[in-house]
């Protein structure tokens, strides 16, 4: 049974005009251009999906209407993406489980990314999960439940601090991955939530094709480890690129939105494709209407007077907060 490969990669020069798309079906080649993962035969559209809110509320159990989920995953396979993130203990078991649902046997080329390091106890918490033991089984849940013989990228996911990575060492855990990847259960190795010193800790054991962190328009705090894995042709994929569970508000996102006749979200999901063209994005929804509105984010065309003023926004953030 191959391992099909799912990724997302956009690119394209177009007019904003008609953000909210005519019919069902994305021109494919208006995703953010495309990134191919270092030292990989794996290229994707710069636009891809998170699964997350694939589950149910708070990301446990399943969802209200499973079948919808199921046509969000089917619309924007359809609609040109190849690049999915999820992890089993999204429900827990439950958003990997609909993506087999939904896309099983898997179209060629499309790149499921997946991550371990936390698990999901009845409590509903969100707690650790990074012994060789807990890597080792979760990587094999994720075989399991996706119906997979390997899985193409996984990353490692530092549950860090409070608010975002903290430093310590993560060797432990990327040599077993590493190991799994020598036995053939992972193609390739990811980071999430991480310090630059942490991806140089890990590029010192194996090679390193992703890094996800928190960034977005608003919280800019990776500028430098982006420009850094840009040089290096590592993919950076921000997670809560439209803010997560608090969604960005800004009045100078809305009054570029209403001059590009666009969305605030749109435009945010475009600022980061021009940030770096290492920058890929995992937008999550759960509504076929929004999952078309985040692709056609892929249309817009940012000039150098609009992004400075998005630019701004990220240093108002830091004013408000002194």
């Amino acid at each position: 049974m191959p391992g099909k490969r799912v990724a997302l990669v956009t690119g394209g020069q177009s007019r904003s005009v008609t953000m909210k798309t005519k019919n069902n079906t994305m021109n494919k080649t208006k995703l953010g251009g495309q990134f191919t993962f270092p030292s990989t035969a794996l290229t994707v559209q710069r636009i891809g999906y998170g699964a997350m809110q694939l589950a149910g509320p708070g990301v446990w159990g399943p969802p209200k209407d499973q079948e919808a989920a199921v046509a969000i995953l089917r619309e924007a396979v359809a609609a040109g993406v190849n690049h999915i993130d999820t992890a089993d203990f999204y429900g827990p078991h439950v958003t990997n489980e609909i993506i087999r649902k939904a896309l099983h046997p898997y179209p060629a080329g499309l790149v499921i990314v997946t991550k371990l390091g936390a698990r999901r106890p009845a409590d509903k918490s969100w707690q650790p999960a990074i012994s060789p033991e807990d890597l080792t089984n979760g990587v094999h849940d994720n075989l399991r439940n996706l119906k997979l013989e390997a899985l193409d990228i996984v990353n490692y996911r530092s549950i860090g601090g409070v608010h975002g990575p903290a430093e310590g060492s993560i060797a432990g855990q990327v040599t077993v991955l590493a190991d799994l990847k020598r036995k053939g259960l992972i193609r390739h190795i990811g980071l999430s939530n991480v310090t630059a010193a942490q991806v140089a800790e890990a590029q010192a054991i194996t090679d390193i094709v992703c890094v996800q962190n928190n960034y977005n328009v608003a919280y800019r705090h990776d500028d430098a480890l982006i420009d850094d894995l840009a040089r290096q042709g590592v993919a950076y994929v921000p997670f809560f690129p439209l803010g997560g569970f608090t969604p960005l508000q800004s009045s100078t996102l809305s009054d570029v939105a209403g001059q590009l006749q666009a969305t605030p979200m749109q435009v945010a999901l475009a600022w980061l494709l021009h940030r770096a063209s290492n920058i890929l994005l995992i937008p999550g929804t759960s509504s076929v209407a929004h999952l078309r509105e985040n692709l056609a984010a892929g249309e817009l065309t940012l000039s150098l007077e609009i992004l400075k003023k998005l630019d701004s926004i990220a240093v108002m953030a830091v004013t408000a907060k002194h």
